[in-house]
């Protein structure tokens, strides 16, 4: 080139696209030793077994409806699927029988009782390393008994 300014157009950069602004999540929920579940603090929780029943209420009164010819979202179809894998227990009677064993138990957080009822843990060590906020809230006995309960209602083969 000599010199002189080119006929092309030149490359410029774009400028930034515009979004929204993002909300920060703050991070300060944890499950560890002490339970830190922010907003989720006193909300009631539920075991993948207890989700699984009450979305297939909700779909199921839905067919009955005048929204019968709505579709199921790829959303609901995996979390559908990930909960027919990983409820423990299947059978309806079986889920109602855990949730008021569960609801039973004092001193222990709704987050706490649907894990337990969502592990099916074997041990109360077990249950301890993978729910530590209930270490100082259950004696090991006491657990072991309360899990010993759950699996009773438990059917490995459905």
């Amino acid at each position: 080139m000599n010199g002189q300014p080119s006929n092309r157009p030149s490359r410029s950069i774009m400028p930034a696209v515009i979004a929204r602004t993002k909300e920060q999540i703050h991070g300060d929920e944890e499950a560890g030793t002490e339970l830190k579940l922010g907003e989720f603090q006193n909300v009631t929780s539920l075991t993948h077994s207890e989700a699984r029943l009450l979305i297939q209420a909700v779909l199921s009164h839905r067919a009955k409806g005048p929204n019968a010819d709505i579709g199921e979202t790829e959303v609901l179809i995996k979390t559908k699927d990930y909960l027919e894998q990983f409820a423990r227990f299947k059978k309806k009677e079986n889920v109602s029988a855990v949730e008021r064993l569960l609801q039973m138990e004092g001193g222990l957080a709704s987050f706490e009782k649907s894990q337990l009822g969502t592990l099916c843990c074997e041990t109360s060590e077990e249950a301890k390393t993978l729910i530590p906020s209930i270490s100082d809230k259950k004696s090991d006995e006491d657990l072991q008994e309360l899990l010993d309960e759950i699996t009773k209602f438990r059917t490995f083969v459905e």
